[in-house]
């Protein structure tokens, strides 16, 4: 590493970065890609990833410069081409646990950077991390316990004595708004350090369609009935490696009775008196906020 490093104020792709407004989702303009293609021929984007954290600027949160990262981690890390944001092509460098920051910069965790880096490459940086967590996870082969070996022209690992591939993991979550009449159910989960009320949610169980989970987590975590299941969206969401899918639905009979394990409060909340939500750059946000604005303008299911 040189004796001294240069640090500019921002790196390319992430100037004039403002705080996120609107619901991370993958660009019209990335076009995702295991093999380098000639049509990627601008200037390189790369995160550097440790751990499920970023590394970034310490005084303005930007992520380090490429060139940096490139002359600093690209010969001691694993790499993973992601594709291309426009003629733009991303990079993965997966650094080794014990690498240290360079000076300057600093690990952050995703959700810090929700409010600096710009909503095109927040959205490949999602992508990044959940292919950082698949690799870190997927060494060694879980059937016979040899080390995997990368396949070519595939986001796959393989295991050269058994056979077996491992893709990455995706773990599917349900995500429900109910209604009832005017008003919306919010529920505050156990799990959120500060007060937050957001949508019913939880992840699909082995055997279970989508509207199965729904009904079961409905009746498990606040006690009521619903019907009426309407599909709103979808979302990558990478803490680790959630796919998230936002239904609405409408009350169908029963009195609030959250569980007190996972859900610690649950409300009816008119559209104009909505307590603290989920950060913008999540479709439970999203989900609040179109559905609101229906119920305000009248234009939600009757």
């Amino acid at each position: 590493m040189p004796a001294t490093i240069r640090l500019p104020r921002a790196c390319p792709g992430t100037m004039n970065a403002r705080k996120l407004a609107r619901m991370i989702e993958t660009p019209d303009s990335f076009a995702p890609g295991v093999i380098p293609e000639p049509a990627a021929s601008g200037p390189t984007w790369v995160c550097v990833v440790q751990d499920s954290r970023v590394l970034v600027l310490e005084d303005n949160g930007q992520l380090a410069p490429a060139s940096l990262a490139l002359t600093v981690f690209e010969a001691q890390a694993e790499k993973h081409y992601l594709g291309r944001l426009g003629t733009q092509p991303c990079w993965l460098l997966l650094a080794p646990p014990d690498a240290a920051a360079p000076p300057g910069l600093v690990w952050q965790g995703l959700r810090s950077l929700f409010a600096t880096l710009d909503g095109a490459h927040l959205a490949v940086l999602t992508r990044a991390l959940q292919i950082a967590e698949w690799s870190a996870t997927h060494r060694y082969c879980g059937a016979c316990g040899v080390a995997t070996t990368e396949v070519t022209g595939e986001r796959a690992r393989a295991c050269p004595q058994c056979g077996r591939t491992a893709y990455p993991r995706l773990s599917p979550a349900v995500m429900v708004l109910v209604t009832r009449g005017p008003e919306l159910l919010l529920a505050r989960g156990a799990r959120f350090k500060v007060p937050i009320w957001s949508a019913l949610a939880g992840f699909v169980e082995p055997g279970e369609s989508l509207e199965d989970t729904i009904h079961r987590e409905v009746r498990e975590e606040v006690g009521i009935e619903i019907s009426d299941l309407a599909y709103f969206g979808s979302q990558s969401w990478p803490f680790p490696h959630s796919l998230m899918v936002a239904f609405t639905a409408r009350h169908a009979g029963g009195e609030l009775q959250p569980d007190g394990d996972e859900i610690v409060e649950a409300g009816w909340f008119r559209p104009d008196a909505l307590p603290a939500l989920p950060t913008s750059a999540s479709i439970a946000r999203k989900l609040i906020d179109r559905l609101a604005t229906d119920l305000r303008s009248g234009s939600a299911r009757a």
